[in-house]
C-alpha cells in the first residue's frame, strides 16, 4: 500500500521522542501549529533541526489568512479571503495575498500552507464562513485562481480544500460529523465547480470530513466514490490527496486511528494527517508499519521549489503587495 503519515510535535523545539518518530520512514510530513511558533528566527531554527534529521520531510502549516493563521508574530496579518471580494481590485489583491503568504511561509523553511479554501460561503457553516472567497462559484474560481498564481510565483504548490465542499453542512467537523443532504447534481452545479475548474492548477486536494449521503455513506475523505470515481476519474485530478486531520470528530465514524488511516489510504489519500494526539499518531504509524506502506511518489511535487532568504522583503513585489493591501484597507 502506498501512503504515509503527517504528524505534529508539541513544542518549539524537538524532544528525543519527536526525533525518534521523525526517523520512521512511514512518517513523510510534519505540520506546525501555533504552539510550535514564536517568531520567524525560532521557526527557521526548528525547521532546520527537523531537516537535519529528515531532509526529505514535507513541512506544512495552515496559513490561510484571517482567523486561520498560525504564523503571527513577525509575519503579515493577512485578511480573511472573504474580505477581498468587495474590492474592485479583488483579483489582483488575491494574487498579492497568495504571494505574500507563500513567501513568508517558505522563508522560514516550510514547504507549504494548506491553502486555498475552495469551499463556498453559503452563510451556513460557521467553520468555513469568511475563510471562503465567495458564495458564487464562478467568482470563487476567479479569486482562488489568482491566489494560486501568487503562491506558485513564490515557489509554493497549492492545496485546495475541503473537497467536494464544506460550505453547506452546518456542523463543524472538528467536533461533529457534518452531513450535506444535497444531490450530486446540486453539488456539481455549485460546490464542485471550483475544484473542477482549478483541478489542473492544484498540486493537491484535501477532502472534507463531511458525509454526502446521496453520493456515499462515508465521509468524502474515506470514500472511493468521491476520491477515485469523481476526483480522479471525472475531474482528472492527478495530484496529491491529503486527508484532513484524522483526529477530528468527523473522522471517528470509521474507528480508531489505525482504522482511520488505513481507510483514508485505501480510499485514495496519499498522506494521512494525525494531529494533536500523539497516542493516535503512534497507533497510525504502527498500522502503516504493519501494512508495509511506502510514501507516494506524488508527494515530491509538494516540496518548495525555492526557499527565499531573509532578504525577501527587499523584493519590489513585497512593497507593492503591502501597498495594495493597505490601500484597500485590508491590512494595517
Amino acid at each position: 500500500m502506498q501512503g504515509s503519515l503527517m504528524l505534529d510535535v508539541s513544542g518549539t523545539w524537538l524532544t528525543s521522542e519527536d526525533r525518534h518518530l521523525l526517523r520512521q520512514p512511514e512518517v513523510a510530513g510534519l505540520i506546525l501549529f501555533a504552539r510550535n511558533i514564536e517568531h520567524p528566527r525560532q521557526v527557521r531554527e526548528l525547521t532546520a533541526a527537523i531537516r537535519a534529521i529528515r531532509p526529505d520531510l514535507l513541512l506544512a502549516v495552515d496559513q490561510e489568512g484571517g482567523r486561520v493563521q498560525r504564523l503571527r508574530q513577525g509575519f503579515v496579518r493577512l485578511p480573511a479571503m472573504r474580505a477581498l471580494a468587495d474590492s474592485p481590485d479583488a483579483e489582483a489583491l488575491a494574487e498579492h495575498c497568495g504571494w505574500l503568504m507563500a513567501t513568508e511561509v517558505l522563508a522560514v523553511g516550510l514547504d507549504l500552507s494548506f491553502a486555498p479554501v475552495l469551499d463556498l460561503d453559503h452563510q451556513r457553516s460557521a467553520v468555513v464562513g469568511s475563510r471562503a472567497f465567495e458564495a458564487d462559484p464562478e467568482r470563487a474560481c476567479l479569486l482562488a485562481g489568482a491566489f494560486i498564481r501568487g503562491m506558485n510565483s513564490a515557489g509554493m504548490a497549492a492545496t485546495g480544500k475541503h473537497f467536494p465542499g464544506h460550505g453547506w453542512a452546518e456542523a463543524d467537523s472538528h467536533v461533529a460529523v457534518p452531513v450535506d443532504e444535497r444531490s450530486l447534481e446540486q453539488l456539481r452545479a455549485q460546490d464542485l465547480v471550483p475544484f473542477a475548474r482549478l483541478s489542473q492548477q492544484l498540486a493537491a486536494v484535501m477532502p472534507a470530513h463531511v458525509i454526502y449521503p446521496q453520493v456515499d455513506a462515508r465521509p468524502a475523505g474515506f470514500s472511493q466514490r468521491w476520491l477515485q470515481d469523481i476526483l480522479r476519474g471525472e475531474l482528472g485530478f492527478q495530484g496529491v490527496i491529503f486527508s484532513d486531520d484524522l483526529s477530528m470528530a468527523g473522522a471517528h465514524v470509521v474507528g480508531d486511528a489505525a482504522s482511520r488511516i488505513e481507510a483514508a489510504l485505501s480510499a485514495g489519500c496519499d498522506m494521512g494527517l494525525v494531529c494533536n494526539d500523539r497516542g493516535a499518531a503512534e497507533l497510525a504509524l504502527a498500522a502503516l508499519q504493519r501494512l508495509g506502506a511506502t510514501p507516494s511518489p506524488r508527494l515530491a511535487r509538494m516540496r518548495a521549489s525555492a526557499w527565499p532568504g531573509s532578504e525577501y522583503r527587499q523584493d519590489p513585489r513585497w512593497s507593492a503587495a503591502l501597498a495594495a493591501l493597505r490601500a484597500a484597507q485590508l491590512i494595517d
